[in-house]
């Protein structure tokens, strides 16, 4: 079999990569190690740029989004017992996020590619990459207990932290920098309403809190936690009194309790990978680079990974031009450092790490006090929140 791009990878970037191309007639596999059900199974991000929103349109996909997703013209940053709201549309000429949950968006993209007719391979096993090196690179898998070969000019790997596409780099052209954080995230979701209309990041001395949400009536809550613990550990009863305990009290009064359906802890970290291209193998999304999640930057860096890889694709294609490919690694690259740093400062804002002690505290306290009260940085803290030109 032959296609012109081989996407390995059906999650959101993947699938937008795949739409995307389809628009201007080139063609594309996607290949997925999971089943189509547990990739709609995962929980993930859900605040999503007016960059990554345009990009969904251009990409024919956003019907459902405008007419269910949530805008969003600020946030709100707890601390001294109060609310300090930040307005994003106020200082960002009008931009905003829109609240639209990931597995949401990738449900749309799935629904859009099987509408089309292209191809996916689900529960495709053992999956390679081959002589991406050069100028014919291959991608064989097995399905079925049959092995398969997919000859290809571009490989592009969206397969996220723990798949194929980056492990097949020879390890001496590739640098990684990592940073482990020494905390977790506890996370719930519950069908109830959110606490407040907008997201809550609260610094207490107890440990960070976040009051988010996936609709008006589906709640996403988390809680700093410690990195070994256990989710078993967490009964809904306690969850809830350790959440309310960092929230101002008019804030702490609003949350609705009820059952929780889904409860997960996810461990923090920042990782980038340089470069994000090898030959004809392209690095996009998670499995080049990740950040936690306090600057809700995930899966719009993956978008933006997408963008540029795109661009570069469609240059190849109409124009038989190679700059936007050459270029694709040192743009994406330099959008995905800004992201980590900003993800980074949220985090060591508003988190209780084992060494912040009384002093730490205060020094967090005079920061965010200073920031709500300073034009320019809640301007700089609004301008990467909504997400910083490409």
């Amino acid at each position: 079999m032959r296609t012109q791009i081989v996407i390995v990878g059906s999650g959101p970037s993947g699938l937008l990569l795949g739409q995307l191309l389809a628009g201007i007639g080139v063609e594309t596999v996607i290949l997925e190690r999971s089943s189509r059900e547990h990739v709609l199974g995962r929980v993930r991000a859900g605040v999503l740029e007016q960059g990554t929103v345009e990009l969904l349109e251009e990409a024919g996909s956003a019907a459902r989004l405008h007419a269910e997703g949530l805008p969003h013209s600020g946030i709100s940053l707890a601390f001294d017992g109060r609310l300090h709201r930040i307005d994003l549309s106020a200082l960002t000429d009008g931009k905003h996020v829109t609240v639209y949950g990931q597995t949401e968006v990738t449900h749309d993209l799935m629904d859009k590619r099987e509408a089309a007719g292209l191809v996916t391979v689900y529960e495709a096993s053992d999956v390679a990459l081959h002589d991406f090196d050069g100028d014919a690179p291959f991608v064989t898998y097995a399905k079925d207990g049959v092995s398969h070969r997919i000859d290809c000019d571009f490989i592009a790997g969206c397969d996220g932290y723990h798949g194929v596409s980056r492990k097949s780099v020879p390890e001496r052209a590739l640098k990684t920098f990592e940073r482990q954080y020494p905390f977790g995230w506890l996370g719930v979701l519950a069908e109830v309403p959110p606490a407040d209309h907008e997201l809550v990041y609260a610094n207490h001395e107890r440990g960070f809190a976040l009051c988010s949400m996936r609709s008006t009536h589906r709640s996403r809550y988390y809680v700093q936690c410690p990195q070994d613990d256990r989710v078993e550990a967490w009964s809904d009863d306690r969850f809830w009194d350790e959440l309310r305990r960092r929230l101002p009290e008019p804030t702490a009064a609003s949350v609705t309790i009820g059952p929780s359906f889904e409860k997960s802890i996810a461990p923090l970290r920042s990782f980038v990978a340089e470069p994000m291209r090898f030959g004809r193998l392209f690095l996009v999304g998670d499995a080049a680079h990740i950040v936690p999640p306090t600057g809700a930057k995930g899966l719009n860096l993956a978008a933006s990974d997408v963008r540029y890889l795109f661009a570069g694709l469609r240059d190849f294609y109409t124009e038989k031009s190679e700059a936007g490919i050459e270029a694709y690694s040192q743009k994406a690259l330099a959008r995905v450092w800004k992201a980590v740093r900003f993800s980074w400062w949220m985090t060591t804002m508003l988190h209780r790490f084992p060494d912040t002690g009384d002093f730490g505290q205060r020094i967090q306290e005079a920061e965010l006090d200073y920031l709500v009260h300073s034009c320019a940085a809640s301007t700089a803290l609004a301008e990467n929140y909504v997400g910083l030109p490409y």
